[in-house]
């Protein structure tokens, strides 16, 4: 009996003080505890008017119900946690696991117009914005997250992503150099920043932000295959084919790293590497282009059949190639024979062709649209290279050719000149010898 007594009088002041925590915040969802308690509180009212003793499990539910539950949330009320905003969570979690967005949202609107400092509440409101597209408004929820939880750094990047994604980019540049500033291990901002400063154009500074998310992933490929880029984009291409081998060491299987590798080494008249770059680069969109570089390799080489098939299946590719090829001054021996007819045995096992390209398509995927840009710029920028390069060596061949030619005819006109002049003394002295012995006789 004296339990009975005791449970009641606990339960009853466990009730009251949830009933005036209901009146002093104005909050309905303490109601639901409310509810929990009464049904405990009856249980117990039942086993005393029938005087019976009711099973272990339905003591169980009057304990649990009218005492543990209520307990446990006036404790961690106590430590600061909002019972109510959990509570709002939950149930904003469950209706959108299954499928009613609109409701977790509602639920979501209501708990932080209650309580405008629930951080929670915000970040969630921000994430169901931004996956319906309402990205201004995610942005007002992200910041509001991030003003009541300064470390709340993912928020801090999700809001450069978003200024980024409207269009807004110095805007987003500025947020995340405070980021990588205050936390400078955040791969993502520091990836995010780097991206953004070579769309601008500012190599240099990008340059430095891949250079030190590198003291904390040393091993990470698209740092060292994004400052390959960068590196290009200065013309440091000593500094670019560093930071390309590094990527490829990492990854070896990735097209675009072997064709700009064999860029750099054709720039530098290394043809032996250089073709070594352009066979492993053989897959996809380059594909075309390898086989367009190859042909020139071989021409410089001398190996002219190899040559004319390359270029001819290059054609093949990419048609475009014919016209650029027409141009080319490198193919003016091997023009003639573009028949755009010729098949090339697949040297390469299906199998091994297969992981190729389920490794490139990994890769292209997790590449941003800027950055494929950026990577295709890259690209083009060291073929003009190479291009201009090759016009200066013809250039420089013919200057010399022209001033050997010019110096044979200054000496020939020299010599001529002086023959003249020869001439013109023999004369004058065989006249004035002339003119003495007449003057003796």
């Amino acid at each position: 009996m004296f339990e009975k007594v005791l449970f009641n009088l606990l339960a009853f002041s466990l009730f009251i003080i949830v009933f005036f925590k209901i009146i002093k915040k104005n909050d309905a969802n303490y109601v639901s505890l409310l509810i929990l308690q009464a049904i405990g509180i009856t249980i117990s009212f039942v086993e005393i008017k029938l005087r019976a003793n009711i099973t272990i499990f339905w003591g169980m539910i009057r304990y649990i119900f009218s005492i543990v539950i209520p307990l446990i949330i006036i404790f961690i009320e106590l430590k600061g946690i909002n019972f109510s905003e959990i509570l709002s969570v939950w149930a904003a979690k469950f209706f959108s696991l299954i499928g009613n967005t609109k409701i977790s949202k509602d639920i979501l609107v209501k708990l932080v117009s209650k309580y405008p400092e629930s951080y929670i509440g915000h970040k969630l409101l921000a994430e169901y914005y931004e996956k319906e597209g309402g990205m201004r408004r995610a942005i007002d929820e992200y910041v509001t997250a991030v003003d009541i939880n300064k470390r709340d750094y993912k928020s801090y990047f999700k809001i450069a992503d978003l200024l980024k994604e409207l269009g807004k980019k110095d805007e987003a540049i500025q947020m995340l150099e405070t980021l990588v500033k205050t936390k400078p291990d955040c791969y993502e901002g520091s990836c995010l920043l780097g991206e953004l400063l070579c769309d601008q154009g500012r190599f240099k500074e990008a340059a430095n932000v891949y250079q030190d998310a590198l003291v904390y992933k040393p091993t990470d490929f698209d740092l060292y295959y994004n400052l390959g880029i960068v590196y290009t984009r200065l013309s440091d291409f000593q500094m670019a084919k560093e930071m390309y081998e590094n990527a490829a060491e990492i990854n070896h299987k990735m097209y675009g790293v072997n064709y700009s590798l064999g860029l750099i080494a054709l720039i530098q008249r290394d043809y032996d590497n250089a073709e070594k770059y352009f066979e492993n680069s053989l897959y996809d969109e380059l594909e075309p282009m390898s086989y367009y570089q190859l042909a020139k390799i071989y021409v410089y080489k001398g190996y002219k059949d190899k040559a004319i098939n390359f270029l001819n299946k290059a054609i093949e590719l990419e048609p475009k190639l014919l016209k650029v090829a027409s141009k080319d001054k490198s193919f003016t021996k091997i023009r003639e024979y573009i028949t755009v007819s010729v098949k090339m045995d697949e040297k390469e096992d299906n199998e091994d062709n297969e992981e190729r390209q389920e490794d490139i398509n990994e890769y292209k995927c997790n590449k941003s649209i800027i950055l494929k840009e950026q990577e295709k710029l890259a690209q083009e920028y060291l073929e003009e290279t190479e291009r201009l390069i090759e016009e200066m060596n013809e250039t420089t061949s013919k200057q010399k050719i022209d001033e050997k030619l010019d110096y044979i005819f200054y000496k020939e006109k020299k010599r001529k000149q002086k023959e003249i002049e020869d001439d013109e003394e023999k004369l004058k002295k065989d006249k004035n010898e002339k003119t003495k012995e007449l003057g003796s006789n």
